[in-house]
């Protein structure tokens, strides 16, 4: 099945309307769970409530991260290996994936992947796709 960019562009935008405005992102330890509606699994790294325009229109297919996504202080130490953004509330799981250092080729990319207790925790980079192409 083939969709074309537009009907793909909307998809995309629909998932920010759908999550709304300043979504809570969690980057964890360890492997993610086998969705989203599984349990969380991890340690919590870093805790980021995102801008409350969090993506940037899409375009040719893909979103991507729209402002400045950052932690002023990591919630604890350890190696980030996944991520997870829920609504604001902080309940409910939306999106997740895979975590690593800039260049590593994570779903979402973060400064430095190994962190320490206050440490700042930026990301680098995050893009939505949509394969219909």
């Amino acid at each position: 099945m083939q969709l074309s960019t537009t009907v793909r562009n909307a998809r995309l935008d629909a998932i920010e309307t759908a999550i709304g405005t300043a979504p809570i992102l969690k980057i964890r330890t360890g492997a993610a769970p086998a969705n989203c509606a599984a349990a969380d699994s991890g340690t919590v790294l870093a805790t980021l409530t995102l801008p409350s325009d969090w993506l940037a229109a899409a375009a040719s297919g893909s979103k991507a991260l729209l402002g400045t996504w950052q932690d002023a202080g990591a919630d604890a130490a350890g190696t980030a290996a996944h991520f997870r953004i829920y609504d604001s509330g902080g309940s409910t799981c939306h999106v997740q994936g895979t975590v690593t250092a800039t260049g590593g080729g994570g779903d979402m990319t973060i400064d430095n992947a190994v962190l320490a207790v206050a440490q700042q925790v930026n990301v680098t980079g995050f893009t939505l796709s949509d394969a219909n192409s």
